[in-house]
């Protein structure tokens, strides 16, 4: 399976951003489909998921703010956030999760200016 994020950008506080994950390959054996963020010096940390079912999840930093869809026709996962904050300035991945292997895309970078 490979991944690619895009949609990233700059972005006033406050804004909003879509951002969008092309999965190609077996995406069949996906189960569920997440987005992670990471920042320079610190690790991944979880944003969205949402698997098969459309049932989605998210980080308390995510909640109320950011929503998590999927276009099955075009095999596609959307993550639209709004009210951005500064501190969500970060390279945003989307990852696909099957039985046995985790796949990861490349990043797209969201800036927020405050």
């Amino acid at each position: 399976v490979q991944l690619q994020a895009f949609g990233g950008g700059l972005v006033q506080a406050g804004g909003s951003l879509r951002l969008s994950c092309a999965p190609s390959g077996d995406t069949f054996t996906i189960i569920y489909w997440d987005w992670y963020r990471q920042t320079p010096g610190n690790e991944r940390e979880f944003v969205a998921r949402i698997d098969t079912h459309d049932v989605t999840n998210y980080a308390d930093s995510a909640k109320g703010r950011f929503a998590n869809s999927r276009d099955t026709a075009k095999d596609m996962i959307f993550l639209t956030m709004n009210r951005l904050k500064p501190e969500d300035t970060a390279v945003y991945y989307c990852s696909g999760r099957a039985r046995a292997q985790r796949y990861w895309g490349q990043g797209t970078q969201v800036t927020v200016s405050s």
